[in-house]
């Protein structure tokens, strides 16, 4: 398993979490809403010193999983769904 595969893991989805949107590790933090602090101008030190349960690799996972979507890859398909949690 590559690298890339293992940052995707990171990502998960949840139905009663954000209404289903990818999510970091089952935590309710929305892969949006780190991509969001970063095209705010946020750096990925000033992310985890506000989220201290985030990893440098989720940070990592946010921007892969955005870029695969964009460039028109099956990301939902790799992602873990869980019905509940």
């Amino acid at each position: 398993m590559n690298a890339h595969s293992e940052l995707l893991k990171r990502i998960t989805v949840c139905a009663d979490i954000f209404g289903g949107k990818p999510i970091i590790r089952d935590m309710r933090i929305a892969v949006e809403h780190v991509l969001g602090m970063l095209a705010a101008g946020d750096t990925a030190e000033m992310i985890l010193d506000e989220y201290p349960d985030l990893a440098a690799e989720d940070i990592q996972a946010c921007l892969l999983f955005a870029h695969r979507s964009l460039a028109g890859d099956h990301v939902y398909e790799r992602v873990p769904i869980r019905e509940t949690l």
